[in-house]
């Protein structure tokens, strides 16, 4: 089904993104030092993840390519391209996926390939740039701009992205080593969850479903009548993690429409050839 962007993303707070960035990246760093510590590190970094044929070395070598970067690239020119949003970010980033996979894995097999030591210190000086980034005087100029493949974003933005990026790894991480849950920034999982649920509503436009993900989203999507007062004919209401969840393919419609994580009521509500969002 082809795609088409037609909403405009909402602003984050620059201040408290960085601020839930580097809690999340505090809390990632921790939980990647426990895996090394663990006698039994290297079959936990060998083991897999819910993410194809990547292992957990991978899933953690990606995450700190991810997290560093923006400090990596930040001097960079800017070349000319077309100005890129977080809804047009996130419509688009799914074709970088077979670009990323190969960057994934070579920089596991150069950085990431040592012993458990060298793992955690390896996603140390990842942490360690892109926080040292946050607390620099670049990230507070508001007319810096981000160059990326597809695309020119504000550096705010970007970071956005990075937010992205470490909240839906995480979550990938925890399921990889068989945690219940993982010690998400309350601003981090409101921030990807309001992103993700404005672009689902941007590539399926209409008012035919209201999709809720209380405490943090509410929109209109889907082709159809649009209510305008009163109870909505259809509605989906999922818990924030589990909409991420949905919305980045890590679970199937299927397995929670009908259960107590999903409701969707009316003839309209079955979001699955929508689904996902974020590829």
């Amino acid at each position: 089904m082809e795609k088409t962007v037609s909403r405009k993303a909402r602003s984050y707070d620059p201040v408290k993104v960085r601020a839930a960035l580097a809690a999340e990246t505090g809390a990632l760093r921790a939980l990647v030092h426990r895996i090394c510590a663990d006698p039994a590190a290297e079959a936990v970094l060998a083991g897999p993840t819910r993410l194809g044929e990547w292992t957990v070395r991978e899933l953690v070598a990606h995450l700190a390519l991810q997290l560093a970067w923006v400090p990596a690239h930040l001097d960079e020119p800017v070349a000319g391209g077309p100005a890129l949003d977080l809804v047009g970010w996130v419509d688009g980033v799914g074709a970088l996926s077979e670009l990323l996979d190969a960057g994934t894995r070579a920089h596991s097999a150069q950085a990431f390939a040592g012993p458990p030591e060298a793992v955690a210190a390896a996603f140390d000086e990842a942490a360690d740039a892109l926080l040292a980034l946050l607390d620099g005087p670049e990230v507070r100029d508001e007319q810096r701009r981000f160059g990326i493949r597809l695309g020119v974003l504000t550096l705010a933005d970007m970071l956005v992205t990075r937010l992205v990026e470490a909240v839906v790894h995480a979550d990938d991480l925890a399921a990889a080593l068989g945690l219940d849950e993982f010690p998400h920034d309350r601003f981090a999982l409101a921030s990807v969850s309001r992103l993700l649920a404005d672009s689902f509503a941007a590539q399926v436009p209409g008012g035919a479903v209201e999709l809720r993900v209380p405490p943090f989203a509410v929109v209109q999507a889907v082709p159809g009548p649009r209510h305008t007062r009163g109870t909505p004919p259809n509605v989906v209401e999922t818990a924030p993690l589990d909409w991420i969840r949905l919305a980045t393919g890590r679970l199937g419609w299927a397995e929670l429409v009908g259960g107590p994580r999903l409701t969707a009521s009316g003839e309209r509500s079955d979001l699955s050839p929508y689904l996902p969002v974020l590829h």
